[in-house]
């Protein structure tokens, strides 16, 4: 398995779907060992998520990357006890399961560290402990709605707008794994036992989405959507090119919003009072856009990206998958490198992501086959005899 800054954690993935998992995923990208709980009765859902080729998810090859796949039937007490036997040598668990099912089976965080006192437990769910919402069931797209997120997002005279990909799944994991990492700091260097970690769906994409709740409060408007507007910089916008491709800009910063002016042509605008202060721009917006737009639609993308490269704007394409694989700058950097595998022969996916310079992440394998290392697991850390693996698996515990 990849060495890394983690090696020497054991992580239990016994959650499903996505946040949980990916927790999991980017801490076995940086060395942790992880073991995969699946049921035995097809798995994780997400191996059947999304796109499939010759009935194997690719979604699940990415994300079950590095991971121990073992079976366990949770549903009965014997497949609990085998959860807790190895969460007691474990350092951290995750769990997606609702509040009440923890509870009642025994898996809540003081049922595993009754076994484990040391252990960080991760508990992710769609609201949160506590409240009258806590048990109940969520998604990512519920927590896309109640964030905020979809209320600003999409045209001013449209819809709200969800995103087509993982993304409150993803803020959540990200939340959760820095969690993960305060709690083992806290535990290995002051001294102290493992905790819970409660997390949720909503409240982590919500903390990035902080700027309509400081307005309410403060002001006492709500914002509206604006499309590929944003009222905090000027310009900023998709504009579409003369061959009908697209690219994105940002004026986020006064110097770059004067950069973008004088390369389409329009110096004199940099010193207009409408234009040359942030506040002023803003509230111009409108005349800033239509001057992008008019000069971005009358070029192709490769000479309107020329000239703003050029001119050093923070100008860039709108890329598919076939552009981003494409992308010299990516390819330099090894962004998705070609991994082997049992299954498709190779794969191309996303290198780990942040790169660190001493202790690099690494992928040794991608999503392997439901129950592929139960003899490890089973066998070889928990000892249980090959005798005693076959009853086990007899009986829908394994």
């Amino acid at each position: 398995m990849v060495d890394g800054p983690l090696t020497g954690l054991r992580v239990i993935d016994a959650a499903t779907l996505a946040a949980g998992p990916l927790v999991a995923t980017w801490m076995g990208e940086y060395g942790a060992e992880v073991i995969k709980i699946e049921q035995p009765d097809g798995g994780d859902a997400l191996r059947q998520w999304g796109a499939q080729r010759d009935g194997v998810g690719l979604m699940w090859k990415s994300l079950g990357r590095n991971k121990k796949c073992v079976t366990l039937n949770l549903r009965g007490e014997a497949g609990r006890d085998l959860l807790r036997a190895l969460a007691a040598t474990a350092d951290v668990v995750i769990m997606n399961l609702r509040p009440s099912t923890l509870r009642r089976w025994g898996l809540d965080y003081e049922g595993f560290a009754a076994v484990n006192p040391k252990l960080v437990m991760v508990h992710v769910t769609g609201y949160g402990a506590g409240g009258p919402k806590s048990d109940r069931p969520g998604f990512g797209t519920l927590g896309e709605a109640m964030s905020g997120f979809a209320h600003m997002t999409g045209e001013a005279d449209g819809p709200p707008t969800l995103p087509a990909f993982m993304l409150a799944d993803g803020v959540a994991a990200l939340n959760a794994t820095y969690a993960v990492m305060m709690a083992l700091y806290h535990r290995d260097v002051h001294g102290a036992d493992g905790q819970l970690i409660d997390i949720n769906l909503i409240e982590p994409l919500a903390r990035l989405l902080e700027q309509p709740v400081l307005t309410y409060d403060q002001l006492g408007t709500l914002p509206a959507r604006m499309g590929n507007k944003w009222d905090i910089s000027a310009p900023r916008n998709t504009y579409r090119t003369s061959d009908g491709h697209w690219l994105a800009m940002s004026g986020s910063a006064p110097t770059i919003a004067m950069r973008a002016l004088k390369a389409v042509g329009r110096a004199d605008l940099t010193t207009d009072p409408r234009f040359a202060e942030a506040q002023q721009r803003l509230r111009n917006a409108e005349l800033v856009d239509s001057v992008m737009a008019e000069w971005i639609a009358g070029r192709t993308l490769d000479e309107a990206m020329a000239v703003f490269e050029e001119a050093e704007v923070a100008a860039a394409p709108v890329y598919d998958a076939a552009q981003l694989l494409a992308d010299p700058q990516l390819q330099a950097r090894g962004t998705y490198p070609e991994i082997p595998d049992p299954d498709f022969g190779s794969m191309r996916v996303q290198a780990p992501v942040p790169r660190l310079s001493a202790t690099p992440g690494g992928i040794d394998h991608l999503g392997a086959g439901i129950g592929a290392h139960n003899d490890e697991i089973y066998g070889g850390l928990l000892g249980l005899s090959e005798a005693r693996r076959r009853e086990l698996h007899e009986n829908g515990v394994i």
